[in-house]
C-alpha cells in the first residue's frame, strides 16, 4: 500500500498538523527572541566533516559542458551558517533539510529537517537554556507537561538534568573513561578496551577507541538518560568534537553537550572552535580517520577556513533533529509518522 493513500494518509494526518503546530511555536519563539531565519544552500563543496557521515554525491554542469564540478547534498548547514557569523550575523537560525547517505530506520531518514542555530558572543550554556525555553514553548502551544514513552513521562517543566560523559560512565558503566586518555590527550584503545571487557562488554580486536565508546554508550548509557527529565550529556573528549573549542578548565574536554530525552539523542551542541590552525588540524586529521574506516573523504572547506582567518566571533552552535522531537510529541516511535512524505526508496 502506498504512503499516498487516502485511508493511510488520514491515519497519520493528526501528526502531521501537531507537528505543524510545532514548526510554527519554534519559528514564533525564535522570533521572540530576536534570531534572523535564514537559508543556505544544499548544494556544497564540502558537505560535513563528521567522520561517521556519508554524504550524497551529484555534479554541476555549467552552460559549458566542459565546466563540471562534483558537489553534495549537505549532512548539515554548519559551516555556511558558521561564514555567516564572520559576515556579521548575531543570531540565526534555520529549518533546514539535510542529507545523509546510509541511513533508513526507525529514527533515521535519508533526508530529514535539521534546527540549527548559532549565537555571537555567547557559550555552550547559553544553548541548554535555548533548549529548555524552546522546548517548553512548543510544549505549551501542545497543551502538555510531559513527553510519554510508554507509561513513564519526562518532565519537561521540572529541573533538566547535566550530566557530564565521565559522570555517566562512571555511573551507568562503571568505567573510568578519562583514565583510557593520555597526558596529551590520545586515547588509548587498549585502555578502554580491557576496562569494557572487565563490564562484559563486546569488544572486537580491532576496534578503535571511539567505536568502542559508542558502543558502551548505546548498551550502558543512553537508555537511562532522558527517562525522568531531559537530560544534557555534556562536556565530550576533546578529540571527539572537531568543531569544538576545548574547555578552559580542562583542556581534556570540550565544550559540546547532546540533548536526551527517553533514550533518544535530540540535539548536538557545541562551543565553536574559532582558532583555524586547530580547526584545519583536527579537520584533517578526521578525514584520514575517514579514509582509514571507509575508503572515502570529502574536500575541506578551503572558503569556512578563510572565513575562519577573517575573524569568526566567539560563537556556540546546536543542531537539533526536528523530526525526533516531533516523533517525542506525539508519542510514535517511527520517523515515517511525523513526515508528510517518505524518500521512496522503497519504491525502487
Amino acid at each position: 500500500m502506498s504512503w499516498w493513500q487516502p485511508d493511510i494518509f488520514q491515519h497519520k494526518l493528526p501528526r502531521l498538523r501537531t507537528r505543524q503546530r510545532m514548526v510554527q511555536a519554534t519559528r514564533a519563539w525564535f522570533h521572540a527572541q530576536g534570531f534572523d531565519e535564514v537559508e543556505t544552500p544544499a548544494l556544497q563543496i564540502c558537505p560535513g566533516m563528521e567522520v561517521h557521515l556519508h554524504a550524497f554525491e551529484t555534479r554541476y554542469v555549467g552552460p559549458n559542458p566542459a565546466d563540471v564540478h562534483t558537489f553534495y547534498l549537505h549532512t548539515s548547514p554548519e559551516l555556511t551558517m558558521k561564514k555567516l557569523l564572520v559576515a556579521g550575523m548575531q543570531k540565526i537560525y534555520q529549518l533546514a533539510h539535510v542529507w545523509r547517505n546510509g541511513e533508513n530506520a526507525a529514527r533515521h531518514s535519508p533526508e530529514f529537517t535539521m534546527l540549527e542555530w548559532y549565537r555571537a558572543g555567547a557559550d555552550y550554556t547559553q544553548l541548554r537554556d535555548d533548549c529548555t525555553h524552546l522546548v517548553r514553548a512548543i510544549a505549551t502551544t501542545l497543551g502538555t507537561q510531559n513527553i510519554l514513552s510508554g507509561d513513564q513521562a519526562c518532565d519537561l517543566f521540572g529541573d533538566w538534568e547535566v550530566l557530564t560523559v565521565p559522570e555517566a560512565f562512571q555511573r551507568y558503566a562503571g568505567i573510568d573513561v578519562m583514565a583510557t586518555i593520555d597526558d596529551r590527550h590520545h586515547p588509548s584503545p587498549q585502555a578502554l578496551a580491557a576496562a569494557a571487557r572487565a563490564q562484559n562488554i563486546r569488544v572486537a580486536d580491532d576496534d578503535d577507541w571511539d567505536s568502542i565508546f559508542f558502543r558502551i554508550m548505546f548498551d550502558k548509557i543512553e537508555p537511562h538518560l532522558g527517562r525522568r527529565h531531559p537530560t544534557f550529556l555534556t562536556d565530550y573528549p576533546v578529540h571527539m568534537a572537531a568543531l569544538a573549542r576545548p574547555k578552559p578548565d580542562d583542556d581534556r574536554l570540550a565544550e559540546r553537550f547532546e540533548l536526551y530525552m527517553h533514550g533518544i539523542e535530540l540535539a548536538n551542541a557545541f562551543g565553536e572552535l574559532t582558532d583555524v590552525a586547530e580547526q584545519e588540524r583536527r579537520l584533517k586529521a578526521d578525514q584520514a580517520t575517514k579514509q582509514r574506516l571507509y575508503g572515502q573523504t570529502y574536500p575541506v572547506d578551503d572558503d569556512f577556513l578563510q572565513a575562519l582567518r577573517h575573524g569568526m566571533p566567539p560563537s556556540a552552535g546546536i543542531a537539533l533533529g526536528f523530526d525526533r522531537l516531533a516523533m517525542l510529541f506525539c508519542g510514535t516511535d517511527n520517523i515515517q509518522n511525523v513526515l508528510w512524505a517518505p524518500v521512496a526508496i522503497n519504491q525502487q
